[in-house]
């Protein structure tokens, strides 16, 4: 039993954008100036850290001797050079795309922060997880169990979801149905899970804290103590946060400053495909992701040539394909674009996945530059495939699937563009080029658009080609300027224009509101 703490506590406001305190209400943050944000939060006097829920670590079941240096003296200041380095064994999760963001696994003693929207497979990818390193734990001698904690599923439900993940049968894998955070607690001193999943933080509660679960009390002293219990535990504590309307993490700042990671889970619940990434990461990058596929089974590495470039395929307008950059690996994204007549002075830019300001100016451009007439066209760009792409270098790709839409024309088959366009018109070099041409050659590409101050390019398609086993080699092709890249769009169906030139039929139907068509080199078309 907890008694309730007899310490009187005091009410401040917490700003849940930026995690400052004040001590009264108000309309905007002084700090951020973000307005609506200030939520009350009753803390008490005297700090409660070392509370009744963590300190009976000194009776059966406690918590010393798992961590070396949790307990004992008190190290005094040293010199930086000469502080012990000490070797970090990261527990792999055995969902290896959810290792490459993590940087390869957990981190004992460490907290993750995992969110996502509704429906998007947070438990299952937390029950894949858990059932796979409970099978690791239990073909090592002494090795610790783990244990997910539901606070929204019953026991039978959990059960249910892993049957259909592969079966239940996993000696090491704990189930514990619980809100109260003090009987969570108990059940970590009884057990010492190496990992600790708790689904979810919304919904535990300290029953001496007055207040709601949820609320912005609840949620800072549930989350720190579970911390507290991880650095004195040397266990990994993986927490699971929803998503507000606006896609925000509820309660983002009350609880990314406490934990050590912070995923999001990103997908739509209709698509199959699910990405992970790291949004704060004390123990590797966040520029890495990884990409999962919703199967029968659970999530699942997507196959290979779900992913391909297909030179066979059927050449559309108003699309182009992007290799994309994510941390050290690359992926290949489709860029599609649609227009449509819209009333003067009402024309709408849409945007999924891309940056919406960038489409703006990209607009802009191909206006300025590009000779196309687009005030009166409602024009809509997206990343399919649930990816979400804000790097310049898919400038290229979205202004020729713009063109291509506005004009009903298409890129060559096994196409792949990057490069990033300036205010003035040119096509700029990109980072990553090299990363980008393996992927776009690895994935069945033929020919890469790339900006004419790329360097060194054709000697790595070389040397590239030479190691592969088919010998494939890649055409690369150069341009300058977007009215140049401009010109190696043609009709859909024609077969693609050979590197550098344009079919001499290129001119088709103009379309409703364009005055000008692309150029062309071919005499017939200039007559």
């Amino acid at each position: 039993v907890v008694a309730k703490s007899s310490s009187k506590s005091r009410v401040v406001y917490l700003c849940k954008e930026c995690g400052s305190t004040h001590p009264r209400w108000g309309g905007r943050c002084p700090d951020c100036g973000a307005w609506d944000s200030l939520e009350s939060y009753r803390e008490p006097q005297a700090a409660d850290h070392e509370s009744s829920l963590l300190a009976e670590g000194s009776g059966a079941g406690g918590t010393e001797g798992l961590v070396a240096g949790a307990s004992g003296p008190a190290v005094g200041a040293m010199p930086l050079s000469e502080v012990p380095l000490g070797d970090v064994v990261r527990l792999s999760t055995g969902v290896p795309e959810l290792d490459r963001v993590l940087g390869g696994g957990v981190v004992p003693g460490s907290a993750i922060l995992l969110g996502g929207d509704p429906g998007v497979g947070k438990s299952t990818l937390l029950l894949q997880a858990l059932a796979s390193m409970a099978s690791m734990a239990s073909m090592a001698p002494g090795a610790r169990p783990v244990l997910y904690v539901s606070s929204e599923e019953s026991g039978a439900q959990i059960r249910l979801r892993a049957e259909r993940l592969g079966g239940p049968d996993r000696p090491g894998l704990l189930v514990l149905p619980e809100v109260s955070l003090p009987r969570i607690l108990e059940q970590v001193r009884t057990h010492r899970p190496a990992v600790v999943a708790i689904d979810s933080i919304q919904m535990l509660h300290r029953p001496d804290l007055p207040a709601a679960p949820g609320s912005a009390t609840q949620l800072r002293r549930c989350c720190l103590d579970l911390v507290t219990t991880a650095k004195r535990t040397g266990g990994v504590v993986i927490v699971v946060g929803h998503v507000t309307k606006d896609g925000q993490l509820a309660g983002p700042k009350l609880l990314e400053h406490l934990v050590d990671v912070v995923l999001s889970f990103e997908g739509d619940r209709h698509h199959a495909h699910r990405v992970i990434r790291a949004i704060k990461n004390r123990f590797g990058s966040t520029a890495e992701l990884g990409l999962l596929e919703m199967a029968a089974q659970g999530l699942v590495e997507p196959a290979a040539g779900s992913l391909s470039i297909d030179p066979e395929s059927g050449l559309r307008s108003g699309s182009a394909v992007f290799p994309t950059v994510a941390g050290t690996r690359g992926l290949l994204a489709e860029i599609q674009a649609l227009t449509a007549t819209a009333i003067p002075g009402t024309a709408r830019r849409r945007a999924s996945g891309l940056d919406a300001n960038r489409l703006a100016v990209i607009i802009a451009v191909l206006e300025k530059h590009g000779g196309l007439r687009l005030a009166e066209r409602d024009v809509f760009a997206a990343a399919t495939g649930g990816l979400r792409i804000v790097e310049p270098a898919s400038d290229l790709a979205v202004a020729l699937a713009i063109a291509g839409a506005h004009y009903n024309l298409a890129m060559g088959r096994g196409v792949a563009v990057f490069g990033e366009v300036g205010l003035t018109g040119e096509v700029r070099p990109v980072a990553n080029a090299e990363v980008r041409v393996t992927e776009a050659l690895r994935r069945g590409a033929t020919q890469v658009l790339v900006p004419k101050g790329q360097k060194d390019l054709e000697s790595f398609v070389a040397s590239t080609a030479a190691a592969s086993p088919g010998g494939d080699r890649l055409v690369v092709d150069r341009v300058e300027t977007v009215a140049e890249a401009l010109e190696r769009l043609h009709k859909p169906g024609d077969g693609g224009a050979p590197t550098g030139s344009r079919p001499s039929d290129i001119e088709t139907l103009p379309v409703r509101g364009s005055t000008r068509r692309p150029k062309t080199s071919s005499p017939a078309a200039s007559s």
